[in-house]
């Protein structure tokens, strides 16, 4: 089993900054995927960025040129610098591997205020 604890999040104006992070515990020698996803009120939850073990990357359009994942395979890590936030970035952040097996952590709230 892994757990994932979500930290970094806050309240920012637009065009802030922000950088969040992932810690993966438990059973982490066999990720290779893993996404950053978020729960805005009232919404699904939607996976907004993506890396696997060889850095490859892949992001949802509406924050593309914005956030960028990152991982440091040796921390058990994945970060989400995220630049240029704007007031519909506002949601719960949380990590996962695949939500089908793997329980969601607590999240971390991004706040942006306009």
């Amino acid at each position: 089993q892994v757990q994932f604890v979500e930290s970094g999040g806050g309240l920012v104006q637009a065009g802030g900054s922000l950088r969040l992070s992932c810690a993966a515990s438990g059973n982490t020698f066999t990720i290779n995927f893993i996404g950053w996803y978020r729960q805005a009120p009232g919404k699904q939850r939607e996976m907004v960025a993506s890396i696997i073990r060889g850095g490859h990357t892949n992001y949802v359009d509406s924050v593309k040129g914005r956030f960028t994942i990152s991982r440091d395979n040796t921390k058990n890590t994945v970060y989400l610098q995220m630049n240029n936030l704007k007031p519909e970035d506002t949601a719960v952040y949380y990590c996962n591997i695949d939500p089908r097996y793997y329980p969601w952590g607590q999240g971390t709230q991004v706040t942006v205020s306009s």
